[in-house]
């Protein structure tokens, strides 16, 4: 029988090929039916493996790459938001971060409720006299015109002092000192006779002598009283008949002893000063008041004084002087302040912190506090009613005290705004500006069209001089 060599050599190479290719196929084991039903294995020795022959690494990949599909979807609709809000959510964030109402003409609407949170009070404009206030320091002095000097009117000896101490207090008609006057005496002497001769006279019967010559008397009483000699001791002198060898000074006027210069048994002259009491019921002020400010200072000006030994009380005086002089090393002017000074607080040498104020004229003026000054110009909120504030530019003049002076941009009677306007203007500019970012962005788009300009209108990407939105693309 044949043998088929080509079947044979057939069987005989393929063992071979496939012990060079790795399989695990024995050259005893090769036969016909093996060749016959043999199959690539997948089973495969150092690592060239493929992965697509595993079915679990498939299912993962697969899966990852629906995540990272998902994730892309996801992000590009959080961008889109982002960078296209709509016309509805800018007008929601022009209402303020306070809940207030803007409008087109920069106005901002309140409610009474937020009228009371915000603590929003007003005032009116009206015609006020204006007034010029002037700061400056003054010194408490005595009313000169106050001021008393003792003196007699008589030689003599000071045989004692009821009063010998600086700054007592005396009232008028205490005594204030006990002389021994040889002068004095010799006119109570005087009165005595001219008593005893008008006694004597008359039950005279000579003709042509008076029967009462009361005029000596008169004359000798009156002696007396030009000598300073009270009426109590002239009448003392009379119901006793003898002539006092002391007379008695009393204080003329009440007030403060300032000045003594009276010693027990000093020698007197007339017109010797021996004290000076000073009514301090009534004081001065002087103020200093500057070479600039000497115009705007008027006799009759009203003057508020504080002083730091008494902070929470105020005095109120008025100028009743200005001296003609200015002092050339301060170069300052005087003014002369009247205080009343009933309590006796107000002490001579005292510093005290004046405040002058002097009627001017009158003039159309707002509060102070309603006028917002933006360093250019200068606003007043109107209250139009139902809440609504309109801010509007005026034109201010003089500053006094609590008011300023409007010139122009506003008539009397307009009801202002006088606190919160600090709120009240930035939610204004707030509003201004998001509408100018709305429009920018409005004008952008119409003009624009590629894909810088895609925004939606108030986006802020688009206005001029801010970076274009950037463009987002599923990664």
């Amino acid at each position: 029988m044949k043998h088929d060599s080509t079947h044979d050599d057939d069987a005989n190479e393929t063992p071979h090929t496939n012990a060079a290719s790795g399989d695990d196929i024995s050259h005893a084991d090769v036969s016909s039916g093996a060749v016959q039903g043999w199959k690539p294995s997948t089973r495969h020795r150092g690592g060239n493996s493929h992965w697509y022959a595993r079915p679990q690494t498939l299912l993962l990949v697969i899966a990852a790459l629906i995540i990272a599909l998902v994730a892309v979807l996801l992000r590009r609709d959080v961008v889109t938001q982002e960078l296209a809000p709509t016309t509805h959510s800018n007008a929601s964030a022009m209402q303020g971060t306070v809940g207030m109402q803007t409008s087109s003409d920069g106005s901002v609407a309140l409610t009474p409720d937020q009228i009371r949170q915000f603590g929003v009070t007003f005032g009116t404009a009206e015609q006020r006299t204006l007034t010029n206030d002037v700061r400056t320091a003054g010194i408490v002095t005595a009313d000169e015109t106050r001021l008393t000097s003792v003196t007699p009117r008589f030689s003599g000896y000071i045989e004692r002092l009821h009063v010998n101490s600086l700054g007592q207090p005396v009232h008028k008609g205490q005594p204030l000192a006990a002389f021994y006057s040889p002068d004095v005496l010799a006119a109570e002497q005087e009165l005595l006779l001219a008593r005893g001769l008008e006694q004597t006279m008359g039950t005279s019967s000579v003709p042509g002598v008076a029967s009462s010559p009361t005029d000596l008397v008169s004359v000798a009483r009156r002696r007396l009283q030009l000598l300073d000699v009270s009426s109590a001791q002239i009448e003392t002198v009379l119901r006793t008949g003898k002539p006092s060898p002391t007379v008695t000074l009393y204080s003329p006027a009440s007030g403060f002893v300032t000045e003594i210069k009276a010693i027990q048994g000093q020698a007197i002259q007339p017109g010797a000063d021996l004290y000076t009491i000073t009514d301090l019921s009534q004081v001065w002020v002087d103020a200093e008041i500057l070479e600039a400010d000497a115009a705007l200072v008027r006799i009759g000006a009203s003057a508020t004084l504080t002083l730091a030994a008494y902070p929470n009380k105020q005095y109120v005086g008025r100028v009743s002087y200005i001296y003609p002089t200015v002092t050339a090393q301060s170069r300052t002017l005087r003014a002369r302040i009247v205080v009343g000074n009933r309590e006796g607080m107000l002490k001579p040498g005292m510093y005290a912190a004046v405040n002058l104020t002097a009627p001017t004229r009158s003039a159309l003026t707002v509060p102070s506090t309603a006028v917002v000054q933006t360093g250019y110009r200068s606003l007043v909120f109107f209250d139009i009613g139902g809440g609504k504030l309109v801010p509007h530019e005026v034109s201010v003049g003089r500053t006094s005290g609590d008011y300023t002076e409007v010139l122009a941009g506003i008539q009397a009677g307009q009801r202002v705004v006088t606190s919160a306007q600090f709120l009240i203007d930035s939610e204004s500019n707030l509003g201004e500006v998001m509408r100018s970012m709305i429009s920018t962005g409005e004008s952008s788009n119409t003009s624009g069209g590629g894909a810088g300009n895609s925004g939606t209108p108030g986006d802020m990407k688009g206005m001029p001089g801010m970076p274009a939105a950037p463009t987002t693309t599923p990664r």
